[in-house]
């Protein structure tokens, strides 16, 4: 048997408690665990290597994994993306920083013509394990491009997974799993949330499965589903709405593609009325897939049309307007009301 001191001891302890940290913070705690136990992990990007990244998600990486292995790209997202594809294919496990949202658009190209069919056109002889890490969303004061809910675009593309976290755990556990999942993962953090609140999140390396929505609240009149950054609005909400002796259960959607909708349509076969809050503009958001999906596979379960709060179909606005674009608490809680009115 062992015997340790209690100097030891209590040194051991406090080394295996975790500690509670912010969402952006996570994203590097499960960046540092897979590049410490699976060499083949690159991360690579505009400033993610001496500057840490725009938001700091990669700060101090370089410094401990070394130049080869975090690599500060030119300012090319088209050559970022090629890269990246290009190791994947060559069995490297690399996750890409967009940087920005509004910038992933030079990168379509390789993500939907090459990434995304790897599998498909090779009859399933070569993947693509990569992952894009995206900042998203508005709610920072960001000027153009900066701040996009572009969700719904990728959603529509065969072989790419979606994930947006809303919690640090989340985050950690969620990324934990996109770099382990042998396809391409678009992992989009909600920014305005990087910093907003800690939480305790164990580093023991535990992954959270992909494709599964997360029940965060049960309720019995009525269900909201969200994801990303508006899952602290819905929860607020739903707080707001228990005054009232209303009981609303909160679905964070977590990965959109592919989408979990049996924990969907089994909340709303409980409560019968639905309402779906996302910050992307309203025509084609994902919001109008889960909508028809509800139409078309629980319609009998409804005791009411499905209510979407959405954003604008207009650009997020400058920060002068942006909370005014984005969903509210009272939004949310006007749509459950008109829903349990109907």
């Amino acid at each position: 048997m062992n015997v340790m001191t209690k100097s030891n001891d209590k040194a051991g302890a406090q080394a295996a408690t975790p500690t509670a940290i912010t969402l952006i913070e996570a994203i590097t705690q499960a960046l540092a665990y897979e590049m410490r136990n699976d060499d083949s992990v690159i991360v690579l990007g505009e400033d993610v290597g001496v500057n840490g990244g725009v938001f700091r998600a990669t700060a101090g990486l370089q410094q401990k994994f070394g130049a080869e292995r975090v690599l500060d790209t030119p300012l090319d997202e088209t050559t970022i993306a090629g890269l990246t594809v290009g190791m994947a294919a060559m069995g490297m496990k690399p996750v890409a920083e967009a940087q920005f949202d509004g910038f992933m658009y030079p990168m379509v190209d390789h993500i939907v013509c090459h990434a995304a069919r790897f599998r498909y056109r090779t009859r399933g002889r070569l993947h693509c394990p990569m992952v894009l890490r995206v900042p998203w969303g508005g709610g920072i004061r960001a000027p153009e491009h900066h701040s996009e809910a572009n969700e719904a675009i990728f959603t529509n593309v065969p072989g790419l997974r979606v994930v947006l976290p809303s919690s640090p755990a989340r985050a950690y556990g969620l990324l934990l799993a996109a770099i382990r999942d042998p396809d391409p993962v678009i992992f989009m953090e909600p920014k305005r949330i990087y910093r907003q609140y800690k939480e305790v999140v164990a580093d023991d390396g535990e992954a959270l499965p992909l494709d599964v929505c997360y029940v965060l609240r049960d309720g019995s009149d009525i269900t909201l589903v969200t994801w990303g950054a508006q899952v602290k609005e819905t929860l607020e909400a739903a707080d707001k709405l228990a005054f009232d002796g209303i009981s609303a259960e909160v679905i964070d959607v977590a990965t959109l593609k592919p989408l979990d909708f049996a924990t969907i349509a089994e909340s709303v076969a409980k409560t019968g009325r639905c309402v779906i809050v996302h910050e992307a503009p309203r025509t084609a958001g994902f919001g109008a897939e889960i909508a028809a999906r509800l139409a078309e596979e629980s319609m009998y379960d409804l005791l009411a049309p499905v209510e979407r709060v959405t954003g604008y179909d207009t650009h997020i606005p400058l920060f002068r307007l942006e909370m005014k674009y984005l969903p509210s608490v009272d939004k949310i809680v006007a749509a459950a009301k008109r829903a349990l009115a109907a």
